[in-house]
């Protein structure tokens, strides 16, 4: 029996029967390296980049020693934000699917407290949250965790940069002092390490590899001049490789903002991630990116970490970040799962030292390649397939993606073919259809009644 298999884990018979039937059979490099010690219940910091296959280690640990009798919540995970929250949330029913009655609940902001507490009543085993809403139902104490067992910080690093250090302090006070603390951080900057000092004992410390297979994720490196050349080389790469699904970072929302602005008025697909976007406009963002209905996110470091998008063809760097271990992280966005992937870095002669620490870090020698040629200016840009519809409905009101197929692809409606990726959240939905068949799509679903209600859905975007 390899020692990379689920099975030579000490793991319940449902579980790995579980596991089996999801096809997870070999453990990626953080789930093989942190698992036996997470299992064991040690204290364990993981240092690997999103799409790692972290969720799955800590989850499955958790799992392992929840007591289903006891609805006190046994195990909490901290996320940066509410979309990686729900991310997490959903990997652990799939895993916990085998499992009796395992009540997962998730608590961030953007949703009226006043539910959560009436979730809260009925208990969990496992809370998923955001430091601010769970530090907000700790303080008015709608939560207790006198049963905890389990801390996890996920994406560690990005909970402080984004300014939770005051409620991770507050959370961690709170939690019983006999527990296991399970630390999962892309980077490991000093105020993480920090925080591991004085919260974890003895940890064990797990690093997976960074570097990527040239094989997988093909880099490609473009030196420029001027602001106005910057651009002209971004509208060429665009044009060149014509990507359904690209993600550019810059490095502040303005110049996040102003890109997006400059690709509209050149008539690209595109949208902004920033920290300035309210909850409402970073739904209807990340659902439009992810189903496909747009091209292009043009996002900040901070607002993509978390982000968990399949098929990325491309990675652009309008501005190359100064820190290598940020520039590994937002390359590995692209190439997941073995698929080939293109990551492309824009810099200056003054960010030429920039790329000195990036080709040390990878073990590379940065050398500029040619541009494409500005014939393909001339060239039209890629127009995304998909549109994004929205319906005001969701998981609270009993709907489910099949449901929503099966109304869609009913009598007088469109073929499965013409529907792309269907997003079901607690009260919304998203559905991505041809373009094409928008009109017929909303026609239909006017017609539709839901529970006795009639269905209200729109477009999303342009």
């Amino acid at each position: 029996m390899s020692e990379q298999c689920f099975s030579s884990l000490q793991l319940q018979p449902e579980l790995l029967k579980n596991l089996q039937s999801l096809s997870y059979e070999e453990m990626t490099p953080v789930q093989a390296k942190s698992l036996p010690s997470i299992l064991s219940g040690k204290d364990v910091i993981a240092q690997a980049k999103t799409g790692s296959g972290k969720t799955a280690a800590f989850g499955l640990g958790i799992l392992a020693n929840l007591d289903l009798k006891n609805y006190q919540p046994q195990s909490l995970i901290l996320c940066p934000t509410r979309e990686l929250a729900d991310q997490v949330a959903n990997a652990l029913r799939q895993l916990a699917r085998t499992l009796p009655n395992v009540k997962i609940l998730t608590l961030c902001g953007g949703v009226p407290i006043r539910t959560q507490v009436k979730s809260l009543s009925h208990g969990a085993h496992i809370v998923v949250g955001t430091p601010g809403r769970i530090a907000k139902h700790l303080r008015k104490e709608y939560l207790t965790l006198a049963s905890l067992t389990t801390l996890v910080l996920d994406e560690g690093d990005r909970m402080l940069e984004m300014g939770f250090q005051e409620q991770l302090d507050d959370i961690i006070n709170a939690a019983p002092k006999k527990r296991q603390t399970l630390l999962f951080s892309a980077t490991y900057p000093p105020a993480i390490q920090s925080i591991a000092k004085r919260v974890m004992k003895n940890p064990e410390m797990v690093k997976v590899d960074d570097g990527h297979d040239e094989l997988t994720i093909k880099q490609h490196f473009y030196k420029v001049g001027s602001r106005e050349e910057r651009m002209t080389a971004l509208r060429l790469l665009l044009l060149k490789h014509r990507p359904k699904s690209a993600v550019i970072f810059c490095n502040t929302k303005n110049d996040a903002m102003d890109v997006t602005d400059e690709l509209l008025d050149f008539g690209f697909s595109a949208l902004d991630l920033h920290g300035d976007l309210d909850q409402v406009d970073r739904d209807d963002t990340l659902a439009r990116f992810a189903n496909k209905s747009v091209s292009i996110l043009v996002a900040t470091d901070v607002a993509a970490r978390g982000l968990d998008i399949e098929s990325l063809d491309m990675v652009i760097n309008f501005f190359t970040s100064s820190n290598p271990e940020v520039h590994v992280h937002r390359i590995g966005r692209t190439g997941r799962a073995g698929d080939k992937g293109m990551a492309c870095s824009l810099y200056s002669e003054k960010e030429s030292f920039k790329m000195g620490r990036i080709g040390e870090y990878i073990g590379q020698e940065i050398v500029p390649e040619e541009l494409p040629s500005k014939a393909v200016l001339n060239d039209d840009p890629v127009e995304p397939e998909m549109v994004s519809i929205k319906m005001r409905i969701g998981k609270k009101q009993k709907l489910r993606a099949g449901t929503l197929l099966g109304i869609l692809t009913g009598e007088n409606g469109i073929k499965g073919s013409e529907v792309g990726k269907i997003q079901i959240f607690d009260n919304q939905s998203y559905i991505a259809v041809k373009r094409e068949v928008v009109k017929q799509v909303l026609r239909k679903l006017s017609k539709e009644n839901w529970k006795n209600r009639p269905i209200k859905a729109w477009k999303v975007g342009n």
